[in-house]
């Protein structure tokens, strides 16, 4: 007998605590890196755009698309996942909806872009978030994942350690390349581009404190192809079929 269970990774993810994981200099190079690396697999998102980003609680993507003047709409597990963007942004600037992220209560192709960041990894029933992703994006979805081909493969060995030095981090699920563009391409969705995002672990650049010295290092490893064989997050583009 299957159990019913809402999944509710995002609460965590729209919570004040998991913010203070993006703060300060290096923090803001995170982001910044991930909003340029969406931008350039996205170079269709114009404004009036629609924008679907399920889980973006966190607002790391629905502030700075709603300033560019996307239509953007933002789906949480619980009412507390809009604390943060009514906190940045003015109410009229986008659309916010509590509901359960694996139905979503939108039709077919009701958006041009659906996004979905901090979210795949921790979700039991990934497929079927990447189903439903697909279904409700008329153009493309754009997901990140920790890849299994990095250095994230040590992550269950180092997790104590990783836990020690940053104390608020959590476990969360790898995924291949194959695994994930596979199960998009049972949703319809097609023409997988793929953008890594840092060679060396994230934990390491918030230790250093130095967005500077993580630059150089990062740009090095990806001048190199270091980055490009084996860099995680991932951040995925995948295009919608026009047969679907």
């Amino acid at each position: 007998m299957s159990v019913f269970f809402l999944e509710t990774a995002d609460i965590e993810t729209a919570s004040d605590d998991y913010a203070s994981r993006f703060s300060g200099e290096v923090g803001a190079y995170f982001l910044q890196l991930q909003l340029d690396l969406l931008l350039e697999l996205l170079p269709e998102l114009k404004p009036g755009a629609s924008v679907l980003d399920v889980g973006g609680g966190h607002a790391q993507l629905a502030v700075p698309l709603a300033q560019r003047g996307c239509k953007v709409t933002v789906t949480g597990s619980d009412a507390s996942c809009r604390q943060r963007l009514a906190q940045r942004l003015p109410e009229n600037a986008y659309s916010y909806q509590t509901c359960d992220m694996l139905r979503l209560p939108f039709a077919a192709r009701s958006f041009d872009f659906v996004i979905a960041f901090r979210l795949v990894p921790h979700v039991d029933r990934w497929p079927q978030l990447l189903a439903e992703l697909a279904r409700v994006s008329a153009k493309a979805v754009v997901i990140d994942y920790p890849d299994l081909r990095s250095i994230n493969i040590l992550n269950s060995f180092f997790f104590r350690l990783k836990k020690k030095l940053e104390g608020n981090t959590r476990t969360f699920g790898l995924f291949s390349r194959v695994q994930i563009i596979n199960e998009f391409s049972k949703n319809g969705m097609v023409n997988p581009q793929l953008r890594p995002e840092f060679f060396l672990p994230m934990v390491l650049h918030r230790k250093l404190g130095s967005a500077a010295l993580s630059h150089l290092l990062e740009n090095t490893c990806r001048a190199c192809g270091l980055t490009h064989l084996f860099g995680s997050p991932i951040i995925l583009r995948m295009d919608k079929t026009e047969q679907r």
